[in-house]
């Protein structure tokens, strides 16, 4: 019951107030609609990405399986280069046998054949052994070399057809199969068959007759340079994201029989199987496979397609694909920073409607407060507001509305007032005169009293102007009376030292204050007379001033006093501006301490340069920019007023010098004081500025 009464309220304070209503108005699309952009927003992103991702991979595949053809095909263009070669002709015409098996061994060398021999017309071996000839394996490939048409296709060598070519060639083939998670159950345990590219190229004589074919076949089983050739054309350099890599897999039925997809560091997983969902679309069904897969030991985007045998037979499959991973990081860290900035934008919608509804209802909810007080009997007003909308104008005029209906009241009243005056001026003289009499005293005592009014108006007016010189009189009256409680307490003052010590620190604060709003406002006023001055003296007299902020937190000063040349200058304001330069760096540094470097050196015989470094926090180029604007300042709240850069910039730009800063964050800062020997007064400001750019 509790919950239904409490959402109850909800809704009842919602209908009942004008912020909450447009609170609602304005928050709901941002609470409803953003997060189902957002959602949208994932799935597109992701679906769009995974779809790119595919159609790379089976353009991919697309290029892989061009390439597994062009290299067929260049098998059977280097065999008839070898058919049609003046040398061999000659030696096969002539029936020199060994120098044809000499050609043939070399092509075999040089294109990495398998096995290269020579058939005759009946489809056996070209001057075979005396008990018989070796008959090469019967396909449409070697009907089609026997009719003089050059053929080059897949075929598939089990045991016994490798042994008839070679047993060292059968003893090769025999891999050992791994077992593989996700692959189709199997009684086998070895793959003893060869994927052999069998190109047949027919032999000619002169007159267009077929004496021989030409029979090569080079072995997919092992064969690593095939698919790094394919990897390095299909996965060239940036064609993947750091971390992704590119492989390529021949399958001799689910088998991996030449791949570079890696089982484990340096060790290619030959022997392992695809998945049993692959094989069944692909080698059952003859479907191409694009999608993310399994592959060994990670999951990669692949696009696998069957190859067919010569005899149109799905006999194995040839594999293009890239790991997943790299991509799918990228993917989430991009879908990340998505979810951030709506967040973001959620909040700072959110904060603005909040803001926003705060600023337009005030106005409205004080003059609703003051609806029910002057309905109570009350004399109350919205007074001043910041809002200067139609709003806010609103609020005002219905101050003065009420002004004036107060002022109608007393007129009313005056008039009652007066009409009973004369009624009774009526009855008897003496009361008339007596009443009158009252009057003109009660008339001359407003008139004094709107005298006394105006004269104390026109003394606020000049109190105002000299105000800030008269809160230095009541700050020092305290700094006396609490030195002087200092005094008598002794001892006994320590339970409230901290207390009298930060009443203390304040009233500086506001000295400090008003001085450099004076300073800052009328420089001209607060020049002091100029002397020939020692700038090292002035550096380490003012050590002893800023001794006090160690209190704050440790640091260390470092000087280098190297400056041999005098400046003519204030020596007050001189040591105030190192005085607000100590004190910013000391401010600028860490909670644990820091150091400050103060050094002096002469300036290209023209003055003085005075460097205060210190390793703080630093400042950003913003920062940079309007450090030396009035109240600016970089400081935690309650450790400075903006002014002190400000008077300080004022000061030495007033004798012709001027203040740089060069500053990174994290890095500390450091400002020069640049001064001249004999200064430039501030009223020739263009002889300041040429002869600052040609000195600096």
């Amino acid at each position: 019951m509790g919950k239904p009464n409490l959402f109850l309220k909800v809704i009842a304070r919602i209908q009942g107030t004008l912020r909450y209503k447009l609170l609602t108005l304005v928050l709901f699309p941002i609470v409803l609609i953003m997060p189902i952009a957002l959602v949208l927003a994932i799935y597109w992103g992701a679906s769009t990405t995974y779809a790119q991702l595919y159609l790379k991979v089976n353009t991919d595949l697309s290029v892989s399986h061009d390439i597994f053809r062009r290299i067929r095909e260049d098998y059977l263009a280097q065999l008839g280069r070898l058919t049609e070669s003046y040398a061999f002709r000659t030696a096969l015409e002539a029936q020199q046998l060994d120098a044809v098996q000499a050609q043939l061994a070399a092509l075999k060398r040089s294109a990495g054949f398998s096995y290269l021999r020579l058939l005759d017309r009946r489809g056996n071996l070209y001057g075979g052994p005396a008990d018989g000839p070796v008959p090469a394996k019967s396909s449409p490939s070697l009907v089609a070399a026997l009719s003089g048409e050059p053929r080059v296709a897949v075929e598939i060598f089990d045991q016994a057809e490798l042994e008839r070519i070679s047993p060292v060639l059968a003893r090769h083939y025999r891999l050992p199969l791994i077992d593989t998670d996700k692959a189709r159950p199997t009684r086998r345990n070895t793959e003893d068959r060869a994927m052999m590219i069998r190109a047949l190229h027919p032999v000619a004589d002169t007159q267009g007759r077929l004496v021989a074919v030409v029979e090569g076949a080079v072995s997919l089983n092992g064969n690593f340079a095939f698919v790094d050739t394919i990897r390095d054309l299909v996965y060239g350099p940036g064609s993947l994201p750091e971390g992704s890599i590119g492989t390529v897999t021949v399958f001799l039925d689910d088998v991996r029989i030449t791949t570079n997809v890696p089982l484990r560091p340096g060790e290619r997983a030959l022997g392992t199987r695809v998945s049993n969902e692959v094989r069944s679309q692909v080698l059952d069904r003859g479907e191409v496979w694009i999608d993310s897969a399994f592959v060994v030991n990670d999951w990669y985007l692949s696009a696998y397609e069957p190859i067919e045998d010569v005899h149109g037979q799905r006999v194995g499959m040839l594999y293009a694909g890239f790991l997943e991973e790299p991509f799918r990081t990228a993917l989430w860290r991009a879908l990340g920073m998505l979810v951030l900035l709506f967040l973001l934008l959620m909040g700072i919608s959110s904060l603005l409607a909040v803001v926003g509804a705060k600023s337009i209802f005030k106005p409205l909810e004080k003059m609703s407060q003051v609806v029910r007080a002057t309905r109570a009997g009350g004399a109350r007003r919205v007074g001043a507001l910041a809002s200067r909308d139609e709003i806010g104008e609103l609020a005002r005029e219905f101050d003065a509305m009420l002004d004036l209906l107060a002022e109608r009241s007393r007129q009313i009243q005056a008039w009652a007032d007066q009409l009973e005056h004369k009624v009774e001026e009526r009855t008897a003289e003496l009361q008339s005169k007596n009443q009158d009499l009252q009057r003109t005293i009660r008339a001359l005592r407003e008139t004094r009293q709107q005298l006394v009014v105006a004269e104390k108006l026109a003394a606020l007016g000049e109190l105002t102007a000299g105000v800030a010189h008269e809160i230095n009189n009541p700050a020092a009256v305290m700094l006396g009376n609490l030195d002087l409680i200092t005094a008598e307490l002794g001892p006994a003052i320590k339970p409230v030292e901290q207390e009298i010590r930060l009443v203390m620190e304040q009233i500086y604060r506001i000295k400090d204050i008003v001085n450099n709003l004076l300073q800052y406002a009328r420089p001209d006023e607060y020049a002091g007379y100029l002397a020939q001055v020692d700038v090292n003296g002035v550096v380490e007299h003012t050590l002893a001033l800023v001794r006090h902020l160690r209190k704050q937190r440790e640091f260390v000063i470092n000087l280098s006093l190297q400056a041999t040349v005098s400046v003519e200058i204030n020596e007050q304001e001189l040591q105030q501006v190192i005085v607000n330069l100590v004190v910013n760096a000391v401010h600028a540094l860490p909670a644990g301490g820091g150091e400050i470097e103060i050094s002096t050196r002469d300036w290209k015989g023209q003055g003085v340069v005075i460097r205060v470094q210190d390793n703080g926090m630093g400042m950003d180029d913003e920062a940079i920019g309007r450090v030396f604007n009035p109240f600016f300042s970089t400081k935690r709240e309650g450790e400075g007023s903006g002014l002190g850069l400000s008077v300080s910039y004022g000061l030495i730009r007033r004798y012709g010098g001027n203040i740089t800063v060069t500053s990174s964050p994290g890095e500390g800062a450091c400002f020069c004081v640049w001064l001249l020997s004999e200064p430039v007064m501030a009223s020739d400001e263009e002889t300041i500025e040429e002869q600052l750019h040609a000195l600096l």
